[in-house]
């Protein structure tokens, strides 16, 4: 607690409260009166209602939702929660700005944090993300200590806050890592310690929907009516339209009556409905092409539709309406891609499912109570119903509600292959953290309303005592741009996966990973914690960084691109015996560099006589890297096996040389093997004509530091040549003839159960152009008729891959009969077909393949 009344705790500060629910005038009159008592003071608001941002240091506000929020953000004004004063007071000193942030995307700013029996690198992780997304890091737990992260409940920390009855919960890590690849905070319950629900009860059990409250008022964006307001004294006492001009624009095709009650609620609460676009402060519109919407929108302007209109009147509070996807104008002819789609919901109930499906008619698709066959998508919040039956067997995409949200945030698609989009977390449902996405500003102004006056920029920073001891929200920015949202463990191909030693038939697959979906794996943190009972940051950063936190939020919505380097990493580390891939490697990096920093720039001992007022020198500037003139794909490359240091220290080497290690899928200049191997980059990249030099290659680049000729270096393997009945060189010249068409317009169907899943098969033959469905028990006939007179040569061939359980039998029969009720000769075979003629890059077919004699 502060010293004594009278303190200058505050002295340097400047409030300015929002009301809200959680804070009443009651509760603002009495922190008013704290303030007052240790040194600040409280300003008042203008006339015409707006906050004075100009004198104001803080503004105290439990929400978001006020309409000098993304101002106050570009005059670097912090936005705290109530509990800041309260927790500033106990401390006797100013509190950090970070934990206490109302910005619901800032999914942990009320956790305190402590961990007990975590593995180091789990630790950091969880540690650098929490803090990252707005929580905070205790060693010890304290007083304020809201969670405990812990596997059992045999740790001395444990122990002793149960004994002590501490108030805080104790929850696996599992709960973290489902939040980091959600993106979003669901609830703690199946994760508490001693008894969780996610180890005591299966996945499949039922779980009741959850109501999200940021459904409240925004299901539909055009309400048939408007629900009653929640208290008869603000129809009485309507402010929220003080001082407002407000535009009602045609396309609304409003009744006589509907305007005439509007306009007597707007005048009688002191605004004015006036039908000019440029002198309204609010546009109220349908669509998003009209005329008005767009001069509102480029003159910055708040639109919003009828639903969000109904909710203010309902509230009698302002509120964003980017902030809520059905309160904003709708695209008249919906998100591009749309139209041909036919989406179904499942496991939502009430309100959310009622959100969704106009949400899917919104952005254009169709919207079926019913799935059938011709679906393209399914809309779940758990992976577990009939319908997900169903979807896996029809090979329908099976995604959460975070797919359809996202794509209509942005105005595009959003690919079905982002992993946040496919996590079901194990006894969640995730209808609980529905409608919580944003409007992306700059995609809808960019493909809506180009041009326009820019955003106010940020003023000329002025002295303030009190933001120089304050956090340092850059570290926010850091964290929050190493955090990647993990992915559910996909089985693996049947061949070598990069980086094993040997080749491997499909006759000697490795076993699937046995790792199950509740197994802990958590994404890279982003900067180093200290140890002690907070985690303070220095006072001078803080004053020179607050615009980090929001450059943080914007990047936490666009990791896709990091997740597929995290997930290769990752699995790597299930290789090495070091552990899951997590932020422990970064934050060695990190550490390193910053040793190497301090080195080069503190003095010597030597040098401590000299006098401290000598300016430092100038930095160098950094030498900037050269062009890339090749890029490489590696495949089974054995020199950074079990050694990640030496992979990141050869990867810069050949970077400083213009060579450019690239992922799996992007275009590349070389495919770099140390023999013939039956991987899934191999065979992909050889579909594309890629020339294959041997990993001798590589090893001369790193070791000489010169590019030798690449043509010297072809891959040269006559025993695996002659294994696999083909001339790499033959086959490359193949594959530049084929141009990824190899297998055009050849049906190739896939059991779901064949041994390690039908997803790398699938890979391979999307490569060469194949039409890969999986078939399953419930798989209905997917094959057009043809006439059998138009089958000059006879009948086309269909395959399928399979195995010989006693479970991909019972399918044979059925896909036969199928196969030929479309006139066309089913073939089943072993999946060594696929790879060997992908190999050759020349379709053809030998009996030998045929599971009945492969199996034998």
């Amino acid at each position: 607690m502060a010293d004594q009344e009278g303190s200058s705790l505050f002295d340097s500060c400047t409030f300015a409260f929002v009301p809200c629910n959680t804070l009443t005038c009651s509760v603002i009159a009495e922190l008013s009166q704290s303030i007052a008592r240790y040194g600040g003071q409280v300003c008042k608001r203008k006339r015409d209602g707006s906050l004075p941002l100009a004198s104001i240091t803080h503004i105290i506000s439990n929400t978001i939702e006020f309409p000098e929020y993304d101002q106050s953000l570009a005059m670097m004004i912090p936005i705290v929660k109530s509990k800041w004063i309260t927790a500033s007071l106990t401390k006797g000193k100013l509190a950090q700005i970070r934990p206490f942030t109302p910005d619901p995307r800032m999914i942990f700013s009320d956790v305190m944090l402590s961990c007990a029996d975590i593995p180091d690198n789990d630790k950091d992780t969880i540690i650098g993300a929490t803090m990252a997304m707005g929580g905070m890091y205790s060693d010890g737990i304290t007083k304020l200590t809201t969670h405990i992260c812990a596997l059992s409940m045999d740790h001395p920390k444990v122990r002793m806050a149960v004994e002590k009855k501490h108030k805080g919960k104790i929850v696996l890590p599992h709960w973290f890592d489902d939040c980091f690849k959600l993106g979003k905070r669901i609830d703690e319950g199946p994760y508490l310690l001693p008894d969780p629900e996610i180890l005591r009860m299966s996945p499949g059990r039922s779980i009741e929907p959850q109501c999200s409250p940021y459904l409240d008022g925004a299901i539909s964006a055009r309400p048939d009516y408007m629900q009653p307001p929640t208290s008869q004294e603000r129809v009485l006492h309507l402010t929220v339209f003080k001082d407002k001009k407000i535009m009602l624009s045609n396309d609304l095709e409003m009744r006589d009556r509907l305007r005439q009650i509007l306009d007597g609620l707007v005048t009688g609460s002191g605004g004015q409905i006036i039908d000019s676009a440029q002198e309204c402060d609010w546009l109220v519109c349908r669509y998003r092409d009209t005329e008005e919407y767009v001069q509102a929108s480029q003159l910055r302007k708040t639109v919003g539709n009828m639903s969000w209109l109904f909710y203010l009147i309902q509230h009698n509070t302002w509120s964003n309406p980017l902030h809520r996807l059905l309160h904003y104008p709708e695209p008249r002819n919906g998100i591009p891609g749309f139209n041909d789609m036919r989406i179904s919901v499942s496991n939502y109930g009430g309100e959310a499912r009622i959100y969704l499906e106009n949400l899917i008619k919104a952005a254009g698709a169709t919207f079926t109570k019913t799935m059938k066959a011709d679906n393209t998508h399914l809309v779940t919040a758990r992976d577990n119903s009939e319908k997900c039956d169903a979807a896996r067997d029809w090979n329908i995409h099976m995604v959460n509600h975070l797919w359809i949200e996202e794509s209509y945030a942005k105005c595009e698609m959003q690919s079905v292959t982002v992993s946040k989009y496919t996590h079901f977390p194990p006894r969640t449902n995730l209808g609980e953290i529905i409608g919580q996405t944003f409007f992306d500003e700059k995609k809808l102004q960019a493909l809506h309303f180009p041009g326009g006056p820019e955003k106010p920029t940020m003023p000329p920073p002025r002295k303030r005592k009190a933001l120089e001891i304050t956090d340092d929200d850059a570290l926010a920015e850091s964290a929050s741009s190493n955090t990647a949202a993990g992915r559910q463990p996909r089985k693996e191909f049947d061949i070598m996966r990069d980086g094993d030693a040997e080749t491997v038939g499909v006759d000697e697959l490795p076993p699937p990973s046995n790792r199950r979906s509740t197994d802990f794996a958590t994404p890279a943190r982003g900067r180093h914690v200290r140890s002690g009972k907070e985690n303070e940051t220095p006072s001078s950063v803080a004053s020179s960084s607050r615009s980090a936190k929001d450059k943080a939020l914007g990047k936490l919505s666009n990791l896709a691109p990091d997740i597929a380097l995290y997930e290769k990493e990752k699995k790597r580390g299930l290789k090495d015996g070091h552990g899951l891939w997590g932020g422990k490697r970064a934050a060695d990096l990190i550490e390193r560099e910053h040793l190497n920093r301090r080195r080069t720039s503190s003095p010597t001992a030597g040098d401590d006589k000299e006098p401290k007022s000598e300016k430092r020198p100038a930095k160098k500037a950094r030498p900037t890297l050269p062009e890339v003139e090749i890029r490489v794909i590696l495949t089974g490359f054995k020199r950074w096996v079990n050694d990640k240091h030496k992979e990141d220290a050869d990867r810069k080497k050949l970077r400083d040389m213009g060579i450019a290690v690239v992922q799996d899928g992007q275009p590349c200049d070389y495919l770099i093997a140390p023999q013939l191997v039956r991987t899934v980059k191999f065979l992909r990249n050889l579909s594309k004509g890629a020339v294959v030099l041997s990993s001798t290659w590589i090893e001369e680049c790193l070791d000489t530091k010169q590019i030798p000729d690449p043509d010297k270096y072809v891959l040269k393997d006559s025993e695996n040549e002659k294994r696999f009945g083909l001339k790499l060189e033959t086959s490359i010249r193949r594959a530049q003839k084929n141009s990824g068409h190899l297998l055009a317009g050849i049906p190739i169907y896939c059991t779901a159960s064949i041994k390690n899943g039908p997803e790398s098969y699938q890979a391979i033959a999307d490569a060469n152009g194949a039409q890969f469905m999986v078939y399953g028990p419930r798989s209905g006939s997917t094959i057009k008729v043809t006439n059998p007179e138009d089958d000059e040569g006879g009948p086309d061939p269909v395959y399928l891959l399979s195995t010989s359980t006693p479970e991909e039998k019972k399918l044979w029969k059925r896909f036969e009969d199928m196969a030929r009720r479309g006139n066309m000769e089913p073939r089943v075979v072993a999946s060594d077909w696929l790879l060997d003629i992908v190999m050759k890059q020349e379709v053809s077919f030998d009996e030998k393949y045929l599971v009945k004699n492969f199996f034998m």
